[in-house]
């Protein structure tokens, strides 16, 4: 008896799940697709590169300024392929060390980059910065195309005009050459190192100088 029970209770299942399948095959078939997440407005990028001594500090102070989107510590302006740091800073290759800043040209100009610039060098000091001396450490702007050289031209005549200091100015203006990235443990050394970025910072008189070059409080 419980077999013919089990056997009807079987049958029964098996006809129900004939009869839905048919009906579930073709509802997966209609659903309808999950829309492609539709991307975002791309940001339009250019680049601007500046040598301005020791690349650590020049990357903390466009690293502030909005608009920059990321800033990349290498070496321009040298004879040698794939130069190293010891190559670089031993002044053997003709290499400088410099900061490339990409950034968005809607929020901040270039113009307003050669000010940040300016302002965080010292642009009497020839083939060195600060406590770094050397043509690897000279003050250096390189321009990407026609339109940044004649706006650092510009930049510089009126600085020349209108400077706050005595002396002259030593900044050089270079097309820009093939960059080679630095090494990683330079890149945002600021930020990982904050102790050793401070301590060579105060030490090399970087913000003693810029204050009394620019006469600031």
């Amino acid at each position: 008896m419980m077999y013919m029970i089990f056997k009807g209770i079987f049958w029964r299942f098996t006809l129900l799940c004939a009869m839905l399948l048919p009906a579930l095959a073709q509802a997966q078939a209609t659903k309808p697709a999950t829309p492609a997440p539709v991307a975002g407005p791309s940001v339009a990028t250019s680049v601007a590169t500046f040598g301005g001594g020791c690349f650590w500090c020049v990357e903390e102070a466009f690293d502030k300024v909005p608009g920059v989107i990321s800033t990349t510590s290498g070496y321009m302006g040298g004879r040698t392929k794939n130069p190293t740091y010891p190559q670089v800073s031993a002044g053997n290759t003709g290499h400088n060390e410099v900061v490339k800043v990409a950034y968005d040209p809607a929020k901040v100009s270039y113009a307003q980059l050669l000010d940040t610039f300016w302002r965080n060098i010292d642009p009497t000091q020839a083939n060195g910065q600060f406590c770094d001396h050397g043509s690897q450490y000279r003050s250096e702007i390189f321009y990407h195309n026609e339109d940044q050289r004649k706006a650092a031209e510009a930049s510089k005549a009126k600085l020349l005009k209108d400077k706050p200091f005595a002396g002259d100015v030593h900044t050089l203006i270079t097309k820009a050459a093939e960059f080679y990235g630095a090494e990683e443990y330079h890149q945002d050394y600021y930020k990982k190192n904050p102790v050793r970025y401070n301590y060579y910072k105060t030490s090399c008189g970087r913000a003693a100088r810029l204050k009394e070059v620019w006469k600031t409080r």
